[in-house]
């Protein structure tokens, strides 16, 4: 569909089970609302999200979509009914201040189709944390692990279960942290075998990849 400023992808549920997402950085709040607006009249029956939403395009969704759900942690939106949910995926975020990424995955997670759940403030500083939510792991069937720093929460958590895990390294950290940097090669040199590792920041394309474990590993009504 040829809007003039985009070319949405109105085919993309039908080739991969999951409608296009709008990626809201760079795009003016109009823009924004037209695509919401559109991509959701053409999947009537499924939530359409966009994600990372600067303030003044979250402002306008919520005045000219009041239907939608605006989520100012997350940066995101969402507009239309949730799948029934299939499978579960459990977000497990290092700290606090992991928690934008980790509500970007969470929501992510959901609208591609997966039960979530989100355990917030288990990192490496604190083992007692982690082991305190242990049976937790080995319940679902996917974790998001997202942290910054060194980003060690990846491989600690690989290493206690054999669930499939999707890494996700945050910018949060002190300067040699390097904006994530450190934490992407900590999980990507990972010795727990086993670990995915997205980019920087993405909580949504691990949302994508562990939603989309999930509901192989229990399809909805099962």
């Amino acid at each position: 569909m040829d809007v003039g400023y985009a070319r949405l992808d109105v085919d993309r549920a039908r080739r991969t089970g999951d409608p296009e997402v709008i990626f809201g950085q760079g795009k003016t709040p109009e823009q924004v609302v037209d695509t919401l607006t559109r991509l959701a009249a053409s999947h009537p029956d499924r939530a359409i999200l966009a994600t990372r939403l600067e303030d003044a395009a979250r402002a306008a969704v919520r005045e000219a979509l009041p239907h939608a759900d605006v989520d100012d942690v997350a940066r995101t939106a969402v507009l239309g009914p949730l799948p029934e949910p299939a499978g579960r995926v459990l977000v497990v975020a290092a700290g606090t201040s992991d928690g934008p990424v980790a509500s970007e995955a969470l929501i992510t997670a959901r609208v591609h189709g997966a039960g979530a759940e989100r355990v917030d403030d288990v990192g490496v500083a604190g083992l007692h944390r982690l082991l305190a939510v242990r049976d937790r792991l080995d319940e679902a069937d996917a974790l998001i692990v997202v942290a910054g720093m060194e980003g060690a929460l990846a491989s600690v958590v690989g290493g206690l279960t054999g669930v499939p895990l999707v890494a996700v390294p945050t910018s949060i950290g002190y300067g040699s942290g390097a904006n994530g940097k450190a934490a992407l090669l900590s999980m990507l040199n990972s010795c727990a075998p086993g670990i995915a590792v997205v980019n920087v920041d993405n909580g949504y394309g691990a949302g994508v990849h562990a939603a989309r474990i999930a509901r192989r590993a229990r399809p909805a009504g099962s």
